[in-house]
Formats: C-alpha cells, sequence, structure tokens
C-alpha cells in the first residue's frame, strides 16, 4: 500500500513540474507603425470606414466572366493545390509532435522451444509461450514536448497563411492578366476603328489625286498610315495570345482547351476601405506567416534549453508467460513489471548544446526582422498603390480632355484638307496624335484597374488572421 502511494505521489509530482517549460513564453515583438498612411490624403474612401473588403473581392469589379475564371483558379490552381499539401504537411507534424504526451504501448507474442543445459534427448527440450504489453514513456518534466506541439503549432498557422497568400498571389495575377488582355482588346477595337477611318481617308485621297487636285505622294503617305494601324493591330494580338495561355494556366487548363473571345469591356473601378495601418497586421497573410514564424522561432529556444536538464523515461510490462498454451491465460502465469526508470542527463559535451540554443536565439531574431521588413514592405505596397490610383485619376480626367481637343483637331484639319487649304502630311500627324492619345487613354484605364488589384492585395484581400484560429484542429 505504501510503495502505491509512493507511486502516486511521484507522478502527480510529476505532473505538476511538467506543467512548466523552459525558454521563454512568446510576446509578438512590436513593429514600426505609422499612425496613417501618407498618401491617403485626397483619397475618395470607401463609406462606412469600417466596411471590410469582401473575401470574393474581385466581384466588386462586376465582371461575370472575371468570377468565373477566379472560382476555376481557387479550385485548379496547381500552385494552391501545393500549398495545400505543405499546409496538411505541417499539420500532421503538430499530431506527430503532440504524441509525444503519451506513452508508446506496444504488444508482442513469442514462443521459444529450447534444451537447457545437461539436458540429453528431444524429450528434455523447454517450451515457453508469451504474450505481453509493454509500454515506455519520457516524462516532460521540463516542457520540452510543450514547446515542439507550440513551434509545430505555430509552424502550421504559418503555413495555413502562405496557403492563403499563395491563393490571394494567384488570385491578383489573374485580375491582372485579366484585365491587360481585355485592355488588349479595347486598344485593338480602336486600333481597328483608326483602320476604317484611315481607309475611307486613303479613298478620299486616292479620288483626289485621280481628279488632279493632290499629288502621289499624298496617296503613298494614306497609304502608309493605313498598312502600319494594320500592323499594330496585329501586333496586339501577339501580347493577347500570351495573356490568354498564362489566364488558362492559372485556371489549371491547357492554352490549347481554353479562349477568351473578345468583348466590349467597360471597366469599372472601385471604392476599397483603406482602415488604418494597424489593419495590416491582421488582414495580411504574408505578415500573418512571418508573425507566426517567430512563435515557432521562439519555442525552439525552450527545446534547446530543455536539453541543458535531465530527462526522465518510465517503462513498464504485463502479461503471461507459460510453458503449454492451455495454461498461457492462467493467473498463475501472469506477470507485470514497473521499471526501469531512468534518469538521463549529459554532463559533458563540448558546447553543444549553448552552439544549439545560441543558433535558436539567432535564428528567432532573424524571423523578428524577417517580420519587421514584412510589414514594411506591406506599408510600401499600399503607399505606392494608393499614390498610383490618385495620381491616374488626375491623369485620366487629363487625358480624357487631350482626347477631345485630338479629335477636334481632327476634325478641322480634315475640312481643311477637303478645302485645299493643307497638305495630306498635315490630317496624317493629327490622326497620328488623337490615336496615340486614345491608346493612352486606354493604357491609363488598364493601369487604374491593375493599381486597384494591387491595392486590394496590399490591403490583404478580404483575409483576416482569425481565419488560422482553430486551423490546426481541422
Amino acid at each position: 500500500m505504501k510503495k502505491i502511494l509512493i507511486c502516486e505521489i511521484i507522478l502527480a509530482a510529476l505532473m505538476v513540474i511538467s506543467g512548466c517549460a523552459v525558454g521563454p513564453d512568446y510576446k509578438r515583438p512590436d513593429a514600426p507603425m505609422p499612425a496613417s498612411f501618407k498618401e491617403l490624403k485626397g483619397w475618395r474612401e470607401a463609406l462606412p470606414r469600417d466596411q471590410e473588403i469582401k473575401t470574393k473581392w474581385w466581384e466588386a469589379f462586376g465582371d461575370s466572366t472575371l468570377n468565373i475564371l477566379a472560382e476555376q483558379v481557387n479550385v485548379s490552381n496547381q500552385s494552391i493545390a501545393l500549398a495545400e499539401t505543405q499546409y496538411r504537411q505541417a499539420q500532421a507534424l503538430v499530431q506527430l509532435a503532440r504524441a509525444n504526451y503519451f506513452p508508446t504501448v506496444g504488444a508482442g507474442a513469442s514462443f521459444t522451444r529450447s534444451l537447457p543445459p545437461g539436458g540429453e534427448g528431444t524429450y528434455n527440450a523447454v517450451n515457453q509461450h508469451e504474450v505481453s504489453l509493454n509500454a515506455a514513456w519520457e516524462v516532460d518534466i521540463w516542457g520540452k514536448v510543450r514547446r515542439q506541439v507550440e513551434g509545430s503549432s505555430a509552424s502550421a498557422e504559418s503555413s495555413f497563411a502562405d496557403l492563403q497568400a499563395m491563393r490571394l498571389s494567384m488570385q491578383t495575377e489573374l485580375a491582372l492578366n485579366y484585365f491587360q488582355l481585355r485592355t488588349l482588346d479595347a486598344q485593338k477595337k480602336n486600333l481597328e476603328e483608326a483602320v476604317a477611318a484611315y481607309g475611307k481617308a486613303l479613298e478620299l485621297t486616292q479620288n483626289r489625286y485621280n481628279a488632279g487636285v493632290v499629288a502621289k505622294a499624298d496617296v503613298a503617305v494614306a497609304q502608309t498610315q493605313l498598312k502600319s494601324s494594320q500592323a499594330q493591330a496585329i501586333d496586339v494580338g501577339v501580347q493577347r495570345a500570351q495573356l490568354e495561355h498564362a489566364i488558362a494556366i492559372l485556371a489549371g487548363k491547357p492554352p490549347a482547351d481554353f479562349s477568351l473571345p473578345p468583348v466590349t469591356f467597360v471597366p469599372s473601378l472601385i471604392k476599397i476601405p483603406v482602415g488604418i495601418p494597424s489593419d495590416l497586421l491582421e488582414r495580411r497573410p504574408d505578415i500573418a506567416s512571418a508573425e507566426r514564424k517567430m512563435a515557432a522561432a521562439n519555442a525552439q529556444i525552450g527545446v534547446a534549453k530543455a536539453a541543458y536538464y535531465p530527462s526522465l523515461s518510465l517503462s513498464g510490462s504485463l502479461g503471461y508467460v507459460s510453458a503449454g498454451l492451455a495454461t498461457l491465460f492462467t493467473s498463475p502465469s501472469f506477470f507485470w513489471a514497473i521499471g526501469p526508470m531512468a534518469l538521463a542527463a549529459t554532463l559533458f559535451d563540448g558546447g553543444a548544446r549553448k552552439a544549439q540554443t545560441e543558433q535558436a536565439m539567432a535564428a528567432y531574431d532573424g524571423t523578428v526582422a524577417f517580420y519587421r521588413q514584412t510589414v514594411l514592405t506591406a506599408f510600401q505596397g499600399v503607399e505606392d498603390n494608393l499614390a498610383a490610383l490618385r495620381i491616374l485619376d488626375e491623369e485620366a480626367q487629363m487625358q480624357e480632355q487631350a482626347v477631345n481637343s485630338a479629335h477636334e483637331s481632327v476634325t478641322l484639319m480634315t475640312n481643311q484638307y477637303r478645302a485645299g487649304i493643307v497638305s495630306y502630311l498635315n490630317v496624317v500627324t493629327v490622326q497620328t496624335i488623337a490615336l496615340t492619345n486614345e491608346r493612352a487613354a486606354i493604357s491609363i484605364s488598364g493601369q487604374r484597374l491593375n493599381a486597384a488589384v494591387l491595392l486590394v492585395k496590399a490591403l490583404g484581400g478580404g483575409w483576416s488572421a482569425p481565419e488560422m484560429l482553430g486551423s490546426n484542429q481541422k
């Protein structure tokens, strides 16, 4: 009875001790944090201010084709699939670390037939049958296993954030490629309209030449302008084909089985709720991943420090052993054993444990620097695209005025040419200026869409860090 009481006291003491863990408890380090975004001044922020970016943020652009493609990317993109497998591996490592909380239990069965010393003949041979259960357990006295579980859990959460960052990156790349493709469609349509207009101009010039009003040179200039515009329209097709192929790969499809027919595209800019800089710590998956990597590295310091302390392992077994099968599972054949209880400690290792601890601390310091750099880069991304949207908005207004003025110049110069006041070279000049300004306006529209997409990405794309909570219990 006393022995049982002593064992219970020892086990209770071990459980109390194992509730402690060596090494520093994790606390998220500070990061450089401005009070507000510099480029937010003059930004027409969406109301209400607390409105969040939706998870399916691409739907705000109001393009049904983009919506369909984005869903295909979420399901079939192979880069996302690879990131998902890495997350599942990280989850398995969490379970592997947690398994060390429990004893290892094994079962065995054996049969031995032997002849003892001095025995002669087969009739003196001895049989022995044995069935047993064996258990071994290393007690987590210093919290080494707890730190390993902490580190693995943080790594799994970091992997989950990496998965979301990959998903956001692929969605963003899709939107950028799609809007660039539609911008090229708009430019090709503009060039085709210019080709039609230049064809009429060539016809007019040819008629005037036939009537002896203008020189052959005017016809040559008109032909050159027409063919040049046709060549530009064809060149757009090369870029469009490459973008179409890129979109196919993002959607997880062979380029040969995928096509996007040209459509009339009306770009729709969205109002994006920016919030305050501190929001980025919760809304960007790359920041969340970097923060979780710090927690994992911090736990490894505890694992390294636990190596300084002795380890305690317990083992035991029970079962049945008998010379005959008929008496194997009877009370006289039952046996049990507790032990050995082994306490082991390293007295000298040439500084290996110290080096491992210093390495773990240096690795943690590295994750802190990486985290702070990730935060700074995130602020830069928001500021860059806020500035881009504000400046491009002003540029679009000026460019629209330039297009209107260019159209007016073409009308006036064409009328003067018909009246014989100016040569056709003057008409070509203003037509070229008009086409250049029209294409510039289309390009600016595409840049504004790209900046809007990149701003959504810079703000986290509708993701939030609380999504990681419970991710390892799935």
